[in-house]
Formats: C-alpha cells, sequence, structure tokens
C-alpha cells in the first residue's frame, strides 16, 4: 500500500496494491491493520456508494459538523473523479487552501479526508461511481457546505467548456467567507 502526503497535513493518497492475470486483478482496497503502520487509525462505521451519470458533475463541497464530524476515505469504483478536500478549521495555517487528486477505476487511489475539512468531487466520465468509508453516521442536522465555486479557496475543477451538473443546494452553498466553521485547528 503505497501512501502519499500532500500539502494539507492529514489529507493523505492511498494507493493500494493490485495483482492481476489474464482474468483481472485483485486489490485490498481497505486494511485497518495496512494503515495503521502508516499511523492511520480511523474508526470507519458507514459505507456510502453515489452514482453520477454525467460528466462533469459536481458533489460538494460538504462536511458533517461535530459531534457528528467525519473522516471520509474515498474511492472510485467506475469510471474517473477529481476529488477535493479544503481545509476549513478556523486557525489553521492551511485555512482555506485546497488539495485534488485525479481518483479512477483505472489507477485504484484513494483519499483519505479527515474532519475539519470540506469534501467534494467532480466527475470525469459518465456513469461515475464514488464509495466512501464514514468515521461517523450520516446526521443531517450537522450537514454544512461551502461553495463549490468560492474565488477565494479557487479551485481549478478543470471543467473546460463543461457547464457543471449541480443540485440546488451545491448552487446555492455559502461561500468560506460566509461560513461560521465548527471546525477549530487543534495542531498537528
Amino acid at each position: 500500500m503505497k501512501i502519499e502526503q500532500t500539502p494539507l497535513p492529514g489529507v493523505i493518497v492511498i494507493t493500494p496494491a493490485r495483482v492481476g492475470d489474464h482474468r483481472g486483478f485483485f486489490s485490498e482496497s481497505y486494511s485497518a491493520n495496512a494503515l495503521a503502520e502508516h499511523g492511520i487509525t480511523t474508526q470507519f462505521v458507514q459505507d456510502n456508494h453515489s452514482l453520477s451519470m454525467t460528466k462533469g458533475t459536481i458533489r460538494g463541497l460538504h462536511f458533517q459538523a461535530p459531534p457528528h464530524a467525519q473522516d471520509k476515505l474515498v474511492r472510485c469504483g467506475r469510471g474517473a473523479l477529481f476529488d477535493v478536500a479544503v481545509d476549513i478549521r478556523k486557525g489553521s495555517p492551511t485555512y482555506g487552501q485546497w488539495f485534488g487528486a485525479e481518483l479512477s477505476f483505472e489507477n485504484g487511489k484513494q483519499m483519505l479526508v479527515p474532519a475539519g475539512f470540506a469534501h467534494g468531487f467532480v466527475t470525469r466520465a459518465p456513469e461515475t461511481e464514488i464509495i466512501y468509508k464514514c468515521s461517523d453516521y450520516y446526521a443531517q442536522e450537522t450537514e454544512g457546505a461551502v461553495a463549490w465555486d468560492d474565488p477565494e479557496v479557487g479551485i481549478n475543477w478543470g471543467l473546460g467548456d463543461i457547464t457543471p451538473v449541480l443540485s440546488e443546494k451545491d448552487a446555492n452553498a455559502p461561500s468560506l467567507a460566509d461560513l461560521n466553521s465548527p471546525f477549530t485547528f487543534e495542531g498537528v
């Protein structure tokens, strides 16, 4: 299992090994023991699976506030996506900064997005499936969002001339400047 640190402390790109032959491949996509060897001890309690039918679908930037804040381990089951984390921890030296990684069925990469980061993605292919583990259960009353196109954050979604497909909630999410973040930086 390959572990890559990113410019945002706590956000990690993980590439599980694949063993293949003429039939296809096998990959151990999650192992608590293997991750613990790298200091990642998150206990996951829920798996989510979503399908986005259209290339250019953006979901996010979402988070759950304490006491139901979630770490997420995101991977692509089919297709391709650009996965993004934005630091929304008040007082963090990387507050408002973002990191993104291409996750696809082909590359097998995963991204760990800790609590205190808003998470979102854009699909790069039609019929893209996103599978992710969460460290706490879904709690609608703690949902929050940041505008996907906030110019202060400045995410380069790589859309080109594609008009993004958005939910009403995501189209109307507040800017980071208007967010009273429920997260505070506690040091790394």
